[in-house]
């Protein structure tokens, strides 16, 4: 095992689930159904959102974005892991590894802050329904959306050159993608440092849009027990549900990697709480706002011919 940086071209060895070859044909049909599912039905809410009227809100606005990333950093990771199952090609360029390290670190931050913006919708349409349409407006949706973009691309530009400044050990990544936690471990050089710089941006990243999440859901839990009518209640409760099955499926499992660590971070385990986040959390999403979302199957209803234009 040779040391080299990012002056030498070296391959890594994706070692993904070797480990496992009796898992390896049935994660592969797993995954695969998964991946398709995901392609599908995030497609199929941008779609929707893009040419139904009745989801032309904010909310939509927001949900396509998610959609978007979704479909986009699953793609980043899923067809390189399909590939490596089937045994065909375990290898990956350094140069390819930093790239998608650099995209899902970009697409996963910005997920983090666009779940931030969802957050605040629903806080503003629960909490201030009278003012909601003058809160929430073009503008402010797409500078919130804008915004998010950026400070992921800034949050991965910053990991990732920090990532290309170590000298590293081995070719061998006990992983089924690039992942930064598994640089780390390859360091040849004390990453204290490096730990330290990198641990400031996960909080701001990870730490500070949930403690955001959960103080507009204080808000909504606040107001929504003002409403005396239980209709309302369950109303009110039903809009921001799916919105908060989502952050604790995303939040949950990106914490448990990127806040541990290097040192107590399981390479084994890490591997299958990856595929969670990867690939499991991406396809639900659509079923969880689809499933709970009146508007959502009206309009695919509508698409399929089965609905009528009543709002």
């Amino acid at each position: 095992m040779g040391n080299f940086n990012t002056s030498t071209q070296e391959s890594f060895i994706l070692v993904g689930f070797s480990d496992w070859p009796q898992l390896q044909v049935v994660l592969f049909v797993i995954i695969l159904i998964f991946y398709s599912l995901t392609i599908f039905g995030n497609t199929t809410i941008i779609v929707l959102a893009r040419l139904d009227l009745r989801l032309h809100k904010p909310m939509y606005f927001f949900l396509s974005h998610l959609s978007f990333l979704d479909l986009c950093y699953t793609t980043s990771t899923v067809p390189q892991l399909l590939i490596n199952l089937r045994g065909l090609d375990k290898t990956i360029s350094y140069g390819g590894c930093v790239a998608q390290l650099f995209i899902f670190l970009a697409l996963a931050s910005t997920e983090c802050l666009i779940l931030v913006a969802m957050a605040f919708d629903r806080y503003a349409a629960v909490c201030h329904p009278l003012h909601y349409t003058s809160i929430m407006n073009p503008i402010l949706c797409r500078a919130l959306a804008i915004s998010s973009w950026v400070g992921g691309l800034v949050n991965s530009l910053i990991q990732t050159g920090l990532v290309m400044a170590m000298r590293l050990c081995g070719h061998q990544i006990n992983h089924f993608f690039c992942e930064m936690p598994i640089f780390l471990k390859l360091a040849c050089e004390d990453t204290e440092g490096t730990e330290a710089k990198m641990f400031v941006a996960r909080t701001i990243v990870l730490v500070c849009p949930a403690v955001l999440i959960l103080g507009s859901y204080v808000h909504i839990a606040k107001a929504v027990l003002k409403v005396k009518s239980m209709a309302g209640r369950r109303k009110a409760f039903g809009t921001c549900g799916s919105h908060l099955m989502v952050v604790s499926l995303f939040y949950g499992s990106g914490i448990y990697t990127y806040l541990q660590p290097v040192h107590r971070y399981s390479e084994s385990k890490g591997k299958f709480v990856a595929l969670f986040y990867t690939i499991v959390t991406p396809m639900f999403n659509p079923l969880i706002y689809t499933l709970r979302n009146k508007d959502v199957k009206g309009a695919l209803w509508k698409l399929l011919g089965r609905g009528t234009d009543s709002g």
